[in-house]
């Protein structure tokens, strides 16, 4: 799941923030096309990684982390250490 590529950058971008609309996904990720975007999106959902999440005052669906999502943070902290290290 993490190797597929995407992903990983998606999983970075929503640790940093509780959550975020697609488009805001999209531009913090810009060579990733809508398409793939949104199939990656779909993914992780159906992994338990990510959630949709649709508030009734606004119809604009956010995506956020779940538990198991933010569990992944000392995993992608390690990730980062070792590409500082040996990049």
């Amino acid at each position: 799941m993490l190797g597929k590529k995407w992903n990983g950058l998606i999983i970075e971008a929503l640790l940093h923030q509780e959550q975020a609309r697609f488009k805001d996904l999209a531009s913090q990720i810009p060579a990733c096309s809508d398409r793939v975007l949104c199939a990656r999106l779909k993914e992780l959902e159906d992994e338990g990684i990510v959630e949709r999440v649709v508030k009734e005052s606004n119809a604009r669906p956010a995506y956020r982390l779940t538990p198991a999502g933010q569990d992944l943070a000392p995993v992608m902290d390690a990730v980062h250490v070792w590409s500082e290290k040996w990049r």
